[in-house]
């Protein structure tokens, strides 16, 4: 079969077949040239090898030349583990050990005020649990028994037995609620307190336990919705304030001696003292004073046991009529000095209220305290003076301002914020701060759904500030120890006008508690607050 195309289309043309041939040959000549050491580019070369030094050079080294730069890894966090102290740690409380505290003098309980251990003296190691220790038992359970494995001690329950303080049943703790003033129960002692005080309608919510055994006062108190704070020395009485706080019930270790409470002006509505055995006439009645000091205009001061019914008690207590009679007598004048009225007297107990304004009451001479300041306590002496009332314009005002009933007060305008009393907090970024702690709290309670359950009973804010984190957790499944740093602004004040407790304390220094008191640790901007200490 034939192609379809013309066959002499595929033909080359002379021409072009011999211009290949002329390049080629072109290409080939030169490439004959350059290779003879005519071409420029030899020349060149050549005179460069001409100039350099060929010598043999002795001490060539062909290793690697990266040995001594800085190899950059990837960075990884450095983690130090700690290690576990010895077993006799198991309760250690740093600045109130035992060992050192007794190279302090016994006046005024000055051994058993805070003394922290040098640098050199600090532990660097991890606090063991006691053999045997089992999660606390949830809230309101709890408030009634404690694992005796994790706080073996049962020297109360000897001491204390015909009391009603703590009963040994099984491997736990049993606690019925009794006290030394109180052995038929606290629920019985609150009812009393509750005819003169009105603890029922939320005007009382703070209040403070001096001396506090094992806290069962303020464990029946919470039922109440009052929020107690307790204290009592790491002394004989082993564990009290363990016991406490493993109850439940906030607490910390602290003392009426020589130093300020760590509170701050104002802040208490009832204040108590249940034998507490502290001596209320010594030191010009200093004590009184700092108790004044920190109770509310208006609140109220509960004395049961010495010298109260000394009629009946004073053979008891193996002290004369005359003695217990005079030292009644001199509470009483002290405490006119400082603006109170004995508002009921019946058997073991004695109610005072302090007036609401210095307008309201015809005060004694008495020394007033030089400080302007009645919130400056951290490691402040205390002093024999009283602590002035903020000025009011009329007889009928509450120094300091009028508080909400709680819960209404938890959310209300503080009025040390009010007054403009906090620098740099207005009331427009106290409510920002309010809705922030909100929206905070609701997304922690969706990461960690313990939140806001009895599995967390004690929790602490280290950085509390005007105490947002704790009013928008306020459940009674759970109390917050708002932690004010010393170093941070004082807001603390705010604090208890919300209705909530808390402390100033300086993170440099351990905490005035026990080892595993709280549940869950809240630390927004500590570490920010101390990156320059």
């Amino acid at each position: 079969m034939g192609s379809k195309h013309n066959p002499s289309g595929n033909r080359r043309s002379p021409v072009s077949i011999f211009i290949v041939i002329g390049l080629c040959c072109f290409f080939y000549i030169l490439g004959a040239w350059q290779r003879s050491g005519f071409g420029k580019g030899d020349s060149i070369a050549l005179e460069i090898t001409k100039q350099t030094d060929c010598n043999i050079i002795s001490n060539l080294n062909f290793e690697t030349h990266h040995n001594n730069a800085d190899i950059i890894e990837p960075s990884q966090p450095k983690v130090e583990v700690f290690k576990p102290c010895n077993d006799k740690y198991t309760d250690y409380t740093p600045c109130q050990e035992q060992d050192r505290a007794m190279k302090f003098p016994r006046e005024n309980m000055i051994y058993r005020e805070r003394h922290c251990p040098e640098e050199e003296e600090k532990l660097h190691c991890l606090i063991p649990a006691p053999k045997g220790y089992k999660t606390p038992f949830p809230w309101p359970k709890g408030r009634d028994y404690v694992h005796y494995a994790n706080v073996p001690h049962k020297s109360l329950t000897v001491e204390k037995a015909v009391q009603n303080w703590v009963q040994f049943q099984g491997d736990v703790f049993k606690f019925p609620g009794g006290g030394t003033m109180f052995p038929q129960g606290a629920d019985a002692y609150i009812d009393e307190l509750a005819s003169v005080i009105p603890i029922a309608d939320g005007s009382v919510r703070t209040a403070l336990d001096t001396g506090c055994g094992v806290a069962s006062w303020g464990a029946y108190l919470l039922k109440r919705n009052v929020l107690p704070m307790s204290f009592a020395p790491r002394d004989n009485h082993e564990a009290q304030v363990q016991f406490a706080l493993e109850r439940g019930v906030p607490a910390i270790i602290g003392v009426l001696g020589s130093i300020r409470l760590p509170y701050p002006a104002r802040a208490f509505d009832m204040a108590q003292c249940s034998r507490c055995l502290i001596p209320w006439t010594s030191n010009d009645g200093m004590y009184l004073m700092e108790v004044d000091r920190v109770l509310r205009p208006g609140g109220y001061w509960i004395l049961s046991g010495p010298p109260i019914n000394w009629k009946t008690y004073y053979k008891t207590w193996k002290r004369s009529k005359e003695d217990l009679q005079a030292e009644q007598r001199t509470i009483e004048e002290m405490a006119e000095k400082l603006c109170w009225k004995k508002v009921y007297e019946k058997g073991d107990l004695a109610i005072f209220r302090k007036k609401i304004n210095a307008k309201s009451c015809r005060r004694k001479s008495a020394n007033v305290c030089e400080s302007k300041d009645a919130d400056d306590v951290w490691y402040k002496k205390m002093e024999a003076c009283v602590t002035p009332y903020p000025e009011v314009t009329s007889a009928n005002e509450v120094a300091g301002g009028e508080l909400k009933k709680f819960p209404a007060r938890l959310f209300a305008i503080p009025p040390r914020i009010a007054a403009g009393l906090v620098e740099g907090v207005t009331v427009e970024s106290y409510e920002e701060d309010n809705k922030l702690w909100k929206k905070h709290v609701n997304t922690y309670k969706r990461i960690n759904k313990l939140l806001g359950t009895t599995r967390y009973r004690n929790i602490m804010d280290m950085n509390a500030g005007l105490g947002g984190f704790a009013a928008a957790l306020e459940s009674p499944k759970s109390w917050v120890m708002n932690v004010v740093p010393t170093i941070a602004k004082n807001t603390l004040g705010v604090i208890y006008e919300r209705g909530l407790v808390g402390i100033y304390h300086d993170w440099c220094e351990a905490f005035s508690t026990y080892p595993r008191t709280y549940d869950f640790i809240h630390a927004s901007g500590v570490f920010s607050l101390y990156q320059n200490t």
